[in-house]
């Protein structure tokens, strides 16, 4: 069996894989890129191909050239949501414009920044099985499929970017570990998407669009250009599964703007609908992006979230590396950096999607339609406490009367979720200090348990 040594293999040719890659290969390390896909298909992804606000990424890459190339429609100013009953719109102004990608080509120019700052890249290589020591557990490589031939990856660390519900992470044996093993199916999303070109000119180019369905599930329509649009779907897999191609056929059968529409690309995938992982490490091993739910649970956002964790991890690799020890305490940082920055958002926005799953989606929709779109944002944890004046909250009371309960208990969750951001706050910065830690947040989680009803997600 042909062998290859590299200081750090990248499983996974995403965003977070490509750039755990360009920045090790920055670094000075040796690093290898594998990715399953052929160099014609790789970047393909299912996405939403939404990015909000400036989305700086890490600095590893000709970051110009990317927005250039693949910022396809860079004037994304609102987010649009579509009361399916009543037909209503609410629109929620953002703070600074998003964009929506090209995602293909957006994937196609991370890969060649990849390779022109000095990473190698395997294409058409699939990988099989973890290589670990039997006498410390740390993972020393894996093996693989590259081109048909049997091939082994020996390297010091191996990053996983291999997506949700990795294999790599089936084959570790973790036990001894802090990495986080309590994730089921159940918290992972399986979504639909089409790249449909229309006739004339959508009048929403300036927004996103999103439309609740059945089983806590959302349409979404992203307009790359104002006669491009990503149209897709998905539902969490703790509900009753839906006909997901059949949902967004007749949806877009519904809608004027899309008659004599032109699809030109179709794909699934699935997404983690849940918490970041409380600890993506293991002696040797990082998992990043959706490969350790590095995504926003109530909305599938998660291009930003994977580039830094891809970076951050990759520094704390090549640090480890230069060290000599990769073990778990000198992976550790990775973990304090992402919990601390993205993950305590991700894992507060988390809150919400119990609270929607403990509800009748009519009522959801019924509550979300009478909120002003201010309140909503402040509800769902974003930064800033607009102030309603006495006849907005007169209006509020009236079109909310019947779902009193309902409202008073998204406000206690949300008092929740802003405590669970203090306990990220002070995420441990060494294993030594993780038990309690979790101990803490597991209290904040019984407690929206209780106020919800739900049934417990982890």
């Amino acid at each position: 069996m042909t062998r290859a040594s590299y200081d750090i293999v990248v499983v996974g040719g995403g965003t977070a894989g490509a750039f755990a890659a360009a920045t090790a290969a920055q670094e000075g390390v040796d690093v290898v890129l594998v990715e399953r896909k052929s160099e014609e298909e790789a970047g393909h992804i299912a996405c939403g191909d939404a990015i909000k606000g400036k989305s700086t990424f890490p600095d590893v890459i000709d970051r110009e050239y990317l927005k250039e190339e693949s910022f396809s429609n860079r004037n994304i100013r609102k987010a649009r949501f579509e009361n399916p009953r009543s037909g209503e719109v609410l629109d929620i102004p953002f703070g600074e414009k998003g964009a929506v990608l090209d995602r293909k080509r957006y994937g196609e120019v991370l890969l060649e920044e990849t390779d022109r700052v000095g990473a190698d890249i395997h294409y058409d290589t699939v990988v099989k099985d973890v290589i670990q020591d039997d006498d410390d557990g740390r993972v020393t490589g894996v093996e693989a499929i590259r081109k048909g031939d049997p091939l082994t990856y020996e390297a010091d660390v191996v990053i996983d970017a291999a997506g949700a519900l990795s294999l790599l992470q089936d084959k570790t044996d973790l036990a001894d570990a802090t990495f986080d093993e309590n994730v089921d199916y159940s918290q992972f999303c399986s979504a639909y998407r089409e790249v449909v070109d229309v006739q004339e000119p959508v009048e929403w180019d300036d927004s996103i669009v999103f439309k609740p369905t059945e089983e806590l599930g959302y349409l979404w329509y992203f307009p790359r250009t104002d006669t491009e649009i990503n149209a897709g779907l998905g539902f969490q897999m703790n509900k009753e599964p839906m006909e997901l191609v059949d949902v967004l056929k007749d949806d877009l059968e519904s809608r004027a703007e899309f008659q004599g529409a032109e699809v030109k690309d179709k794909l699934g995938a699935a997404l983690p609908t849940r918490r970041p992982y409380d600890s993506a490490t293991a002696p040797g091993f990082v998992a990043v992006g959706d490969a350790a739910a590095h995504v926003n649970p109530t909305t599938g956002g998660g291009i930003p979230g994977a580039a830094k964790a891809g970076h951050w991890a990759a520094l704390e690799a090549v640090d480890a590396v230069g060290d000599g020890d990769v073990g778990e305490d000198a992976l550790w940082e990775y973990n304090h950096k992402v919990m601390t920055d993205f993950g305590k958002r991700f894992a507060a926005m988390d809150l919400y999607n119990i609270f929607g799953g403990a509800h009748d989606v009519d009522e959801l929709v019924d509550v979300i339609s009478a909120l002003p779109g201010q309140q909503l944002v402040d509800a769902l944890g974003k930064e800033g406490t607009a102030s309603m004046g006495l006849g907005l909250k007169a209006k509020t009371i009236v079109k909310t009367y019947g779902h009193w309960d309902v409202l008073y208990e998204l406000y206690k969750v949300s008092k929740k979720a802003t405590e669970l951001k203090e306990v990220y706050d002070d995420y441990p910065t060494s294993p030594d200090g993780f038990d309690a830690w979790r101990s803490r947040r597991d209290s904040i989680m019984d407690d929206v348990y209780e106020i919800t009803g739900a049934e417990p997600k982890y």
